[in-house]
């Protein structure tokens, strides 16, 4: 027989706000771990299930709790752009100097997917801007080696720029800047931006 545990993950992962409910009632451990150690609101981040992902964090879910992949309901709502569940990993203790498993925050792949209210709620916040991955980039700089340059990832080196916390000459392990990265691209107008910012 399935455990009330594993069945408020399920649950969760379906979105089942009213078994969610339930099974908390009957005693289901909201921080309870799956065979991945995967928790409840972990599950319902996957999904982007926001209302079954307040009513595990109203019932006390850790927002940071990470499975084997090191996601957290956190790291993952800023990779993939859930905008309402990130906002809520927020209010309620996201660790902000938390890492997935490349060694970065939530903004970086935030940054790298051109998800740009993701990346303006983190801003305003006081994450690292400058932190480096275990690849050896920023934020800014996975905006242009990992994208296509086109208006999201523009706008997002704008806000990192604009936020006047980015360092925009931290190079990469080769010594590559961002500028010779964009240039070498042919984005013109990341380069443009970069330019105006003091890239070299």
């Amino acid at each position: 027989m399935i455990s009330n545990d594993l069945s408020l993950i399920e649950a969760a992962g379906r979105g089942d706000v009213a078994s969610v409910r339930d099974l908390l009632a009957k005693g289901a451990g909201v921080n309870a771990r799956d065979s991945q150690k995967r928790t409840a609101l972990l599950a319902a981040t996957q999904g982007d299930h926001v209302a079954a992902a307040r009513m595990l964090i109203e019932a006390g879910a850790d927002v940071n709790a990470q499975d084997y992949q090191r996601d957290s309901a956190y790291l993952l709502a800023g990779a993939r752009g859930y905008l309402d569940i990130l906002r809520l990993t927020l209010a309620n203790g996201a660790d902000l100097k938390s890492t997935n498993r490349y060694g970065g925050t939530a903004l970086i792949p935030a940054c790298e997917r051109g998800h740009v209210e993701t990346v303006r709620e983190l801003l305003k916040t006081d994450i690292d801007v400058n932190h480096v991955n275990n690849l050896g980039w920023t934020g800014l700089m996975e905006a242009i080696v990992l994208s296509d340059g086109g208006p999201r990832h523009a706008e997002i080196v704008k806000m990192l720029i604009e936020s006047g916390r980015a360092d925009v000459n931290i190079p990469d392990r080769d010594g590559i800047t961002p500028l010779q990265h964009a240039k070498k691209r042919g984005f013109r107008e990341i380069a443009a931006l970069l330019v105006n910012a003091g890239g070299r």
